[in-house]
């Protein structure tokens, strides 16, 4: 099929996208930009957040893992059930029992303004480092599969992806993407389930014929053994449970879709139902992953790694196919971008810029600010997806794995602090801490053979950072004094 009749394909993709946002950011205001109004039914968030949480870079990464890693990345998503619930049990009751608008009053009500601006300010760096990372892979695929052929050149194909996401996003906010999230998650997942039976066709094989080709290939190994191994089964349940918690009870972009479920009790099942439902997608796209590779041998086809999946749908597949792998991964994409520019322009605008503690400021003038701020956000993804194409890194999900565990290592630490002590801390010292640490996990993971032989820190170096970060708080601490009531900080 033609680039120019895939191009097609994405404007008319497109077009559905801007409807629902029309529909949906009808009478907008900042309350349901910034949290949907909190009237957002949590099946629905639940199911949306599945194309949040997975992104382009689980739709293409996770099965280009499969030839190397096997299915041990699977281990990481039975530690991502357990942080589901953490943050179910332990961080969402605190969030609803405040009525927070930006998780990060959380940290002010308990040890002061400084450390709530600095808890802002790393999801700030980490949620940008990330998001444009996720972006930069399926932009890259975009840009080889159509825009190229129509010589259009890459930034210019970022340019144009970031404007749709900032038209259908620029007026609805949150309560607009809990609908534009939904409807993407199930374009992904029918595309991943339409690519796993198309590929079995293929093959002329059974699920479990599937199972024992792959298993021949050495593709199913799944629980790892060795204690030394970066991909030791305990390192990484334990690595997966942290990123969670982290990468989503203490991140805005995914708690602000949460608590704009109305009651906690929703709230609560959004995270499991979410958690069980993760775990049989992963799985789904790890199966997809060895069906690949099975497919790539018989054919003779060398690709690997982010390239594989693209590469078998686009150029090897009938052409149905190849728009359903477009349609699908866009789908994948879109959620990840416009969720996180979303959550971005609404922590800086509160946390950063305070503007709902300026009485001053006209209900217009706030909005404009808020409009300005998103599409200032959306100039700062353009600039470091070219980063990242100048970089050119060949697998973005250790990419992604890395800026989480260095940037949400202090998040976790200044949490963990707030929940688990009764303590404050003097505040000036508050983010020479969490620069220190993350400082100290970087001159560990550079100097691993030289400190622990064949032992190889992985994921689990977040827990790590977020380690360093609790010792340093416990350093600076004092007795507990007032800070700030909670009703202070409700919106």
């Amino acid at each position: 099929m033609s680039a120019t009749v895939l191009f097609f394909f994405v404007l008319g993709y497109f077009a559905i996208l801007l409807l629902v946002a029309w529909y949906t950011g009808k009478n907008s205001t900042n309350e349901s930009f910034f949290i949907g109004n909190r009237n957002s039914h949590w099946l629905l968030v639940a199911f949306g957040m599945i194309g949040t949480s997975l992104s382009g870079v689980t739709f293409v990464s996770v099965p280009g893992a499969v030839y190397k890693d096997g299915f041990t990345y699977f281990q990481i998503t039975m530690g991502y059930f357990i942080g589901y619930w953490v943050v179910a049990t332990v961080l969402l009751p605190h969030y609803y029992r405040l009525q927070l608008t930006s998780i990060y009053h959380f940290l002010q009500t308990r040890l002061g303004l400084v450390s709530y601006q600095t808890g802002a300010s790393f999801f700030i760096l980490s949620r940008t480092l990330g998001a444009t990372a996720r972006l930069y892979l399926v932009v890259n695929i975009l840009q080889d599969a159509i825009l190229e052929n129509l010589h259009i050149p890459f930034w210019l194909t970022t340019a144009i992806i970031l404007i749709m996401i900032l038209l259908y996003t620029y007026k609805g906010g949150v309560k607009t993407i809990v609908w534009t999230d939904t409807l993407q998650t199930i374009c992904m997942l029918t595309g991943l389930v339409i690519c796993v039976i198309f590929m079995l066709d293929q093959l002329h094989l059974s699920f479990f014929e599937a199972l024992s080709a792959m298993k021949a290939k050495g593709y199913t190994r799944m629980i790892n053994l060795e204690p030394t191994s970066k991909f030791f089964f305990l390192k990484q349940i334990v690595a997966g449970a942290f990123i969670t918690i982290t990468m989503t009870g203490m991140d805005q972009e995914m708690m602000q879709k949460n608590i704009s479920v109305k009651k906690l009790g929703d709230s609560q099942k959004n995270m499991m139902t979410l958690a069980g439902i993760m775990m049989g997608v992963i799985l789904l796209f790890l199966f997809l992953g060895g069906l690949l590779y099975v497919y790539a041998a018989s054919i003779h086809l060398s690709a690997i790694g982010d390239k594989l999946f693209p590469t078998v749908a686009l150029q090897y597949l009938p052409p149905a196919i190849g728009v359903i792998f477009i349609i699908a991964l866009i789908s994948a994409l879109f959620p990840s971008a416009d969720g996180a520019i979303t959550a971005l322009t609404s922590s800086f605008c509160m946390d950063i810029l305070s503007i709902h503690k300026r009485p001053e400021w006209s209900t217009e003038k706030q909005q404009t600010i808020r409009k300005t701020v998103h599409l200032s956000f959306a100039v700062v993804f353009l600039l470091f997806v070219l980063f990242y194409k100048w970089c050119n890194n060949p697998s973005m999900i250790d990419v992604i794995l890395k800026i989480a565990a260095y940037t949400y290592g202090p998040l976790l630490g200044l949490f963990g602090f707030a929940l688990i002590t009764r303590r404050s801390v003097k505040e000036g010292f508050v983010p020479i801490v969490c620069l220190l640490a993350p400082g100290l996990c970087y001159i560990i993971d550079t100097h691993q053979k030289q400190l622990f032989g064949s032992f190889t820190i992985g994921a689990e170096l977040l827990a790590i950072n977020g380690l360093f970060t609790f010792i340093g708080l416990l350093a600076i601490a004092q007795p507990k004094k007032a800070v700030v009531s909670s009703t202070e900080v409700q919106l």
